[in-house]
């Protein structure tokens, strides 16, 4: 009966932010919105400070919640379907973070797989998976696993786990920079982005740590990865690796001649019939 209680509370809370929500959209919005995320889940087209206000707000008159009432709200709000309501569970995730543990990591994989935007990924991983990961220490084994994973954003989600100490001055850049040296040849823009943004923000407490990090990839980092990266660097440094990535991008695009000896010896295919066996070219008409 408690527990029926519990799950009823959580989503009176779903349904209280959900009323609010609706009401505070706009059509032309929510097919900006919509258009822009290239979305396929309902928008009312609300704001994110004011997806942010109304959350807060609902789980401060809600007092004490306990887990089982923030994940039940959390779950409700997830499964309706609709952006800002996905939004406002993440933003309920973060704001009583506090009350997660490190089996809830396994649900939050759950959402980020499901999310299928950066618009909610990208603060599921950073902020919600990454305070956890702060707080026990073996989920690192986790993002190991994401690391590697299929999904690209499961993926993105490995490396933005770990932004938020590093962005200090702290963190695991040797586990940072193990996933990114193993993505960093990848074609996927987030991936690509994903690693010039953590790299961005730890140079702004660790440059010489960045520099000395790129340094011998500057040829193999893309240029979206790159031009994100060294945003923050002392100029001569920042000039060096983009001088280096455009050195080697000109040096691939180069089209490679082939040696006249090469072009000489080499014979053309013969051409077959249905069969498969060489045709015989026709005998030249006789001049008559």
């Amino acid at each position: 009966m408690a527990s029926r209680k519990q799950s009823n509370w959580g989503r009176a809370l779903a349904m209280r932010i959900e009323r609010e929500l609706a009401q505070l959209g706009t059509a032309e919005r929510a097919q900006q919105e919509k258009r822009y995320l290239k979305s396929e889940l309902v928008h009312f087209g609300v704001p994110v400070p004011v997806i942010r206000k109304v959350t807060r707000a609902a789980l401060r008159d809600a007092g004490a919640l306990t887990r089982t009432q923030l994940l039940d709200a959390v779950s409700t709000l997830w499964a309706r379907g609709v952006h800002e309501l996905r939004s406002a569970s993440v933003e309920a995730l973060e704001f009583r973070g506090e009350q997660l543990l490190s089996t809830d990591i396994a649900q939050l994989e759950v959402w980020i797989r499901q999310a299928r935007t950066w618009a909610l990924v990208d603060e599921l991983a950073a902020v919600v998976t990454g305070t956890l990961v702060m707080r026990f220490a073996k989920l690192t084994r986790t993002l190991d696993r994401w690391a590697k994973d299929d999904d690209f954003w499961v993926r993105r989600s490995a490396l933005l786990a770990l932004l938020l100490p590093l962005r200090r001055g702290e963190g695991d850049f040797e586990r940072f920079a193990k996933y990114a040296d193993a993505m960093l040849g990848e074609s996927e823009f987030f991936i690509r982005k994903a690693i010039g943004w953590v790299l961005r923000d730890t140079s702004k407490q660790r440059p010489a740590l960045v520099y000395a990090w790129l340094l011998p990839r500057a040829a193999r980092a893309s240029g979206v990865t790159l031009r994100e990266a060294v945003k923050y660097l002392p100029a001569a440094q920042r000039e060096r690796l983009l001088r280096l990535h455009r050195a080697s991008a000109a040096t691939s695009a180069a089209p490679r001649a082939t040696p006249p000896a090469a072009r000489s010896s080499r014979a053309p295919a013969p051409r077959t019939g249905r069969s498969g066996t060489p045709r015989r070219r026709p005998p030249a008409p006789r001049s008559t």
